[in-house]
């Protein structure tokens, strides 16, 4: 039986009319009607996180492994803005992220009734659209909320997807659950809209400007992308930068362009700047290239975007071309000539070609236990990265072109990472990996609460006693409060968490224990999750990535 609720009933019914499956619920009283409706309907598939802060993250793992807008609800007052770190990854994303969130009447906003705040709007900017319910006493009232509700979800699942919020204000009395039907209700259709690009004058420019540079920033794994990528490389005299988070691995491009840039002098980079760039996808970790890119100015750039919205974030933005990444390259692809590889283009490829990864010699520390990993991750897995050292540390060794790689880069929080990964993983029938430092893991571990039941997950816990990033920054890195205040340092380990969560774990504190323990961290089945931990010393962490790069320049 359902809540008898209208405003409820109305959006439990367009949801399961838009296909949307997967709802996170977080408990309370104000949205118990809320549950009850989703929770009594065979169609949703209702997940419990008690904490907003994960559930929304949670979300957003599911969101990433299917692939298709997912539903988060809480109750009334501040649960409401414990999802706003998530929302704000979401919108930089573009992640399909529907939240709803139970009010209480508007007439008690403000007068000390408790759980109570202005909640309609209450992320601004950050959601693409925001839209606060009528209580239904009319049909007027009910094609209000219809038309509410559609607008939203059109908003969410658009071309350019981002989160949206669905404000449900639910007076007194709440729990009258009679209701025993969902009702017939009006879905409105809004089909993609198809966009016919005319690429004549765009293939004008590219034959103009011989020196170019497509990059590709975060990006879902996408073959027709990678396909025409490879044939522009190959026929068409173009330069090709991804890193792993486009999901774009061939040997066809460059992925290690930020490792050349560093032993590059200032007289020598000049030789390396673009006539032509061509920048598509999300956010790019790389610093180095967006200060390249900043400092040596193409003459020309073209942002290929489905929203529409301008980011100019190399300053140099000549073009803005609202379309399908993918088919607007496939349509430039069949109006320009081939052409042999060019000196622009080997200038790029010959040095970056014989750039090595870390060697197996070099002391125990992260890049070490990095590279170690990463040459044994099973091919087809699902690899997620956190923020900070890891995502740059894993930039630094070649993996296979199979592994799917995520990482919460919308705004690089470090409270993100854990909650995503869990939510990917309960809806993934395969292991799912988490490469996560000490800082970023102990912030985020509410997430490992209550779900004993997901027994696929595998952490490489990188533990080196704080925030090792913070140690290789230029002046940070002599600042008097950089250890206690800054990098946060700690002797603290995992174990005792890691066995009260339910998980099997694994700790290495040398090169041995960390190869004995890969083999059993790798399995594909597992009566438990797992965690094998990394113990590694910070000043050696620092030295070894310094002296890398170092030896770059030699």
């Amino acid at each position: 039986m359902f809540s008898t609720k209208k405003n409820i009933l109305q959006t439990a019914a367009l949801l399961k009319a838009y296909g949307i499956k997967h709802i996170v619920l977080s408990p309370g009283s104000r949205n118990a009607p809320l549950m009850q409706t989703f929770s009594q309907e065979p169609f949703f598939d209702c997940h419990v996180i008690v904490d907003e802060r994960n559930a929304a993250f949670y979300a957003l793992g599911i969101i990433q492994a299917k692939q298709c807008p997912v539903a988060i609800c809480c109750t009334s007052g501040s649960a409401l803005l414990n999802y706003a770190p998530a929302v704000s990854e979401a919108f930089y994303q573009q992640l399909p992220l529907i939240v709803i969130s139970a009010d209480r009447a508007p007439q008690w906003i403000g007068q000390m009734d408790g759980q109570t705040l202005p909640q309609p709007g209450a992320f601004g900017s950050l959601v693409k659209k925001a839209v606060n319910l009528p209580e239904i006493s009319n049909d007027t009232d009910e094609w209000y909320c219809n038309r509410l509700i559609n607008e939203a979800l059109i908003s969410c699942t658009s071309d350019a997807p981002g989160p949206v919020q669905i404000n449900i204000p639910l007076g007194e009395p709440l729990f009258d659950y009679s209701e025993p039907t969902l009702p017939e209700i009006r879905r409105i259709y809004a089909p993609k809209i198809e966009q016919t690009i005319d690429t004549s004058y765009y293939a004008e420019q590219w034959k103009e400007l011989p020196k170019r540079i497509i990059l590709v920033g975060q990006s879902f794994y996408s073959e027709r992308l990678i396909s025409i990528l490879e044939k522009l490389a190959k026929d068409h005299n173009c330069v090709i930068f991804t890193e792993y988070l486009s999901n774009c691995i061939s040997p066809e491009f460059i992925s290690n362009f930020d490792a050349l840039l560093y032993q590059l002098s200032d007289e020598d980079k000049e030789l390396y700047r673009p006539d032509l760039l061509i920048s598509l996808g999300g956010h790019i970790v790389s610093k180095r290239i967006k200060h390249f890119f900043r400092q040596y100015k193409p003459k020309a750039h073209w942002l290929l975007s489905k929203s529409g919205e301008v980011v100019d974030l190399f300053q140099s933005l000549t073009d803005l071309i609202k379309t399908d990444p993918t088919d607007f390259l496939t349509a430039l692809d069949s109006n320009i000539p081939k052409e042999v590889k060019s000196t622009f283009c080997k200038q790029w490829i010959n040095p970056t070609n014989a750039i090595k990864s870390p060697a197996d010699n070099i002391p125990f520390c992260d890049i070490w236990a990095t590279g170690k990993f990463l040459n044994i991750l099973p091919i087809n897995s699902a690899l997620h990265i956190a923020n900070s050292s890891a995502v740059r540390n894993v930039q630094l060794y070649p993996i296979d072109s199979s592994i799917r790689i995520y990482c919460n880069r919308g705004v690089n929080g470090i409270e993100s990472t854990l909650p995503t990964t869990v939510g990917f993983a309960a809806v993934s029938e395969k292991p799912v990996y988490l490469i996560i430092g000490d800082l970023s893991f102990f912030y985020g571990l509410n997430a490992l609460w209550n779900i004993k039941h997901i027994k696929n997950l595998r952490i490489l816990l990188i533990n080196n006693g704080g925030g090792g990033i913070f140690h290789l920054l230029p002046g940070l890195n002599k600042s008097e409060s950089l250890n206690e205040f800054v990098s946060a340092e700690h002797t603290t380990e995992s174990c005792d968490w890691a066995k009260a969560a339910g998980f099997t774990y694994l700790s290495a504190k040398d090169k041995d224990e960390l190869n004995n323990h890969l083999t059993l961290f790798t399995v594909e089945q597992s009566e438990q999750s797992i965690i094998l931990e990394v113990i590694a010393d910070m000043d050696i962490c620092k030295k070894a990535f310094q002296k890398y790069y170092h030896d770059l320049k030699k």
